[in-house]
């Protein structure tokens, strides 16, 4: 196994990320593709622009391979893994009839209304992007996981035409489907020889992204919460069974066939929120990174550092976009005096990330009756020291950073590895392929102090707040 590699693909909301693995999990080779702005036509509308999912994919792959000092005929197999929750349509030749459609569009909140007879599959981007790499029409069951008649008994479509009906869709609609950790298809022969693979190499299905990062991240006992820094904040269990009737999580399908993970509520726009205020800022903190000869993020991190625990009494409510549920809410900072500097609305920032996801947490494992013995960290966030432990002294337990650059890259690298048959199973494959960088514990007195803070003052903000929001959003909306 010397000279054998596993390539990982993570097509995500802001880019596609690609790692080169040895089978032993460590990283050989990166690259990447941003994908363009969202378009919002019109109210309530978000698209991918023309084919730009497929394009960030092509192009993160050769960005890779440029890379790689090995031989591309070596990479014995491919895990894909792409953004959930969105929606595509395509015509009779599996060309795109309509723009991929964003998890952020309205029409994405409930079941398809066919419209246009051009359209002749209806898919996710996984089944979409398969068919891109492979050429045939098979997608994961992982990944459908809102208004698709998926048999979670069978993980495959429903046998009752009136529950296929009842989303919208007729059968024949449909691609195939597989479970995780199964074959989608064999790489096509041209994209074979013009990245240099091996040909008939496979292309093997993960699940929906964050449950593919939930087996990146190394979780395998419901003691463990994995927290995803990203642009949709989210926390995840990994449990054994589904779970009916939940209030305040949401259980879909796990990376491993007949397991679940259970999604508390996330924070919509949550590092979007740290990218926005660097904007904020501007040509000025560029200035001073550079001359410090720092990144940008590491010289806000080591001024945030300077700031006390609560920021010095700031505090910032993160409802930069609101759910569809209570579209009057905005995103809001209190608490300013004298004392406060751009450094402390950041570290306000941070704090709220924290308390926000803190809470959605509590109301998860209060309903399921669990005790959390430790919290592991992944996404572009966890790279802040500062974050890691705020939310460390925030929870009152230990935060671990995982080493590498995308757990839902080695998320879908262990799934093509356990399909070759290089380790038993997923557990032996996290085993050796999945490390800790460093891990963060808490600080009592910070925490006994944040705990006072949140309960009593994060806690109730919004009971107050809405009611104003209510008055000011048919104003301003």
């Amino acid at each position: 196994m010397e000279n054998r590699y596993i390539m990982g693909i993570d097509n995500g909301s802001q880019s596609t990320k690609v790692v080169i693995y040895d089978v032993e999990g460590n990283e050989v080779a990166f690259g990447s593709q941003a994908l363009r702005e969202t378009l919002t036509p019109e109210p309530g509308v978000v698209i991918h622009p023309d084919d730009d999912l497929w394009d960030s994919v092509y192009y993160g792959v050769k960005n890779c391979l440029a890379n790689f000092t090995g031989d591309p005929s070596d990479i014995a197999a491919i895990g894909l893994c792409t953004i959930r929750c969105c929606r595509v349509l395509l015509n009779q030749d599996g060309d795109l009839a309509y723009p991929a459609i964003s998890w952020m569009d309205a029409r994405l909140s409930k079941p398809y209304e066919h419209e246009d007879d051009r359209v002749q599959y209806v898919t996710t981007t996984s089944g979409y992007l398969g068919l891109r790499l492979t050429g045939e029409t098979n997608d994961t069951a992982g990944n459908c996981e809102v208004f698709w008649p998926v048999d979670r008994e069978t993980m495959d479509w429903s046998d009752d035409d009136q529950v296929i009906h009842e989303n919208g869709l007729r059968r024949e609609m449909l691609f195939n489907l597989v479970k995780p950790g199964e074959k989608l298809g064999s790489i096509r022969s041209e994209l074979a020889k013009e990245f240099g693979f091996t040909e008939g190499i496979p292309v093997v299905a993960t699940s929906n992204d964050k449950a593919v990062e939930v087996l990146g991240s190394g979780i395998q006992n419901d003691r463990s919460i994995m927290i995803s820094l990203g642009t949709f904040i989210s926390s995840m269990l990994l449990r054994d069974h589904y779970f009916k009737g939940a209030k305040n999580f949401f259980p879909t399908f796990a990376s491993i066939p007949f397991k679940y993970v259970y999604e508390s509520n996330g924070i919509r726009r949550g590092l979007w929120t740290v990218s926005w205020f660097k904007k904020l800022i501007g040509e000025e903190l560029v200035t001073e990174a550079e001359k410090l000869g720092i990144s940008e993020e590491a010289f806000l991190n080591q001024k945030a550092e300077e700031v006390p625990a609560g920021s010095d009494g700031l505090i910032t409510i993160l409802d930069w976009l609101a759910s569809p549920d209570k579209p009057y809410r905005k995103g809001l900072m209190l608490g300013f005096d004298q004392r406060h500097s751009r450094y402390h609305i950041y570290r306000s920032i941070l704090e709220a990330i924290a308390f926000t996801i803190k809470n959605n947490i509590d109301e998860m494992i209060d309903e399921i009756d669990l005790d959390l013995r430790e919290v592991v960290v992944i996404g572009g966030g966890s790279k802040s020291d500062i974050m890691l432990q705020i939310l460390a002294d925030v929870f009152n337990l230990p935060v671990h950073r995982r080493k590498g650059s995308s757990s839902a890259c080695l998320g879908a690298a262990i799934s093509a590895s356990t399909y070759l048959g290089i380790y038993d199973d997923f557990s032996d494959a996290i085993h050796t392929m999945v490390r800790t960088e460093k891990m963060f514990e808490p600080n009592g007195e910070n925490h006994q102090f944040y705990k006072k803070v949140n309960e009593t003052v994060v806690q109730q903000v919004r009971k107050h707040t809405d009611e104003i929001f209510k008055l000011s959003y048919p104003i301003f909306k």
